[in-house]
């Protein structure tokens, strides 16, 4: 059985020195908000290319946090509407929503998963404040059409990032870098993944970073004394200490990972499979590898019984989702074939060959 992700195997690589530092953080006995934290902030911010990095409980969290934080500085206002993703995950629309905005949908592009720029043009309005894409699947959406298009229409910039840790764009930096402030996360799975949950964002926004570090903490600016309608949403001190274990190997993850995606691109040749497209650069980090059937639940079978183990991204637009009713009534054709075809395939940095081969030899065999 080739499983779709083996957690284990990406994360025992770090087995001893985790342990050897989780003794350490045990004797210093501060467990919330103290040096770990800190120092993966530090470490992250850098990373990324970016001033400042704030973490939070979980990516969700990020995204909401950075709306919320606009809204304290007066840039935003409830009711606002962000340009959005019709085929995102229901996170990002979720974070939209607890902010109190209002996201505005745009049709998806079926080559690159990312917004169809054409019907973004349709769809500003006087009240669209923001333009938030997703680097779906590790792809980044083209930054330079999305700045233009915002600084034509006075929008903030928020990226989606949580997919996307590491991708570097044509001009040389990387995602996280690359809009007014960016939400990661550190679900377990991501390229950057924890031991649980865990989120950040990071901007070159001072007075936003200012306002985050108190947002995230009950609006705390000193002990007990809250500047703002603050949250709980922190990043937790031993999720920091293992993701500054794995972001020193991020790098050469992501370039695996790319390794696999040529060698899939490569050999699956199957007329009935259609393969994403990328151009080569080092703009796709491949947190997933995501083909499309027209015969998708028929595939997805032939695989599990052939041994291959593989997932969904996504079956449902968040836009027909039963939790937001108040959207049913939209479509977009080129989202919904996307939800209705889409399926991920095995791809981690601990594949091993003889592996990607079987994939390869049992999707050319369908």
């Amino acid at each position: 059985m080739i499983p779709f992700l083996d957690l284990y195997s990406v994360n025992a690589r770090y087995d001893n020195a985790f342990q050897e530092r989780f003794k350490d953080f045990l004797e210093k006995g501060w467990y919330i908000l103290g040096e770990e934290v800190c120092a993966f902030e530090k470490e992250f911010a850098a990373y990324c290319g970016t001033q400042y990095c704030i973490g939070t409980a979980n990516g969700l969290d990020a995204i909401r946090m950075i709306l919320e934080g606009y809204k304290i500085l007066g840039k935003l206002s409830e009711g606002d509407g962000v340009l959005v993703a019709s085929n995102t995950y229901i996170a990002t629309i979720l974070g939209i929503r607890q902010a109190g905005l209002t996201p505005v949908f745009v049709e998806a592009h079926l080559g690159t998963y990312n917004f169809d720029f054409e019907d973004l043009n349709a769809k500003i309005t006087a009240t669209a404040k923001v333009i938030m894409p997703t680097h779906l699947y590790g792809q980044l959406t083209d930054m330079d059409m999305v700045n233009a298009f915002a600084k034509a229409n006075n929008l903030l910039v928020i990226t989606d990032s949580a997919q996307s840790h590491g991708a570097i764009a044509s001009n040389g930096k990387r995602s996280g870098n690359l809009a007014d402030a960016s939400g990661f996360s550190f679900y377990p799975t991501k390229n950057l993944g924890a031991l649980g949950d865990g989120g950040a964002v990071t901007t070159n926004d001072q007075e936003l970073a200012e306002v985050l570090l108190k947002y995230r903490n009950y609006g705390f600016g000193k002990r007990y004394v809250s500047a703002y309608e603050g949250i709980n949403s922190r990043l937790d001190e031993v999720q920091a200490l293992f993701l500054r274990l794995k972001l020193k190997d991020l790098d050469t993850d992501n370039q695996q990972r790319r390794s696999i995606a040529r060698r899939y691109l490569e050999g699956i040749k199957n007329t009935k499979i259609q393969l994403p497209v990328w151009d080569g650069t080092d703009n796709h980090v491949f947190h997933l590898f995501v083909i499309r059937s027209k015969n998708r639940d028929h595939l997805q079978e032939y695989l599990t019984d052939n041994g291959i183990g593989t997932i969904v991204h996504y079956p449902i637009p968040p836009y027909q989702q039963e939790a937001l009713k108040a959207y049913n009534y939209l479509s977009f054709p080129v989202s919904e074939e996307i939800h209705r075809t889409v399926l991920s395939i095995p791809l981690s940095p601990v594949m091993n060959e003889e592996s990607v081969d079987e994939v390869i030899r049992v999707l050319n065999k369908y």
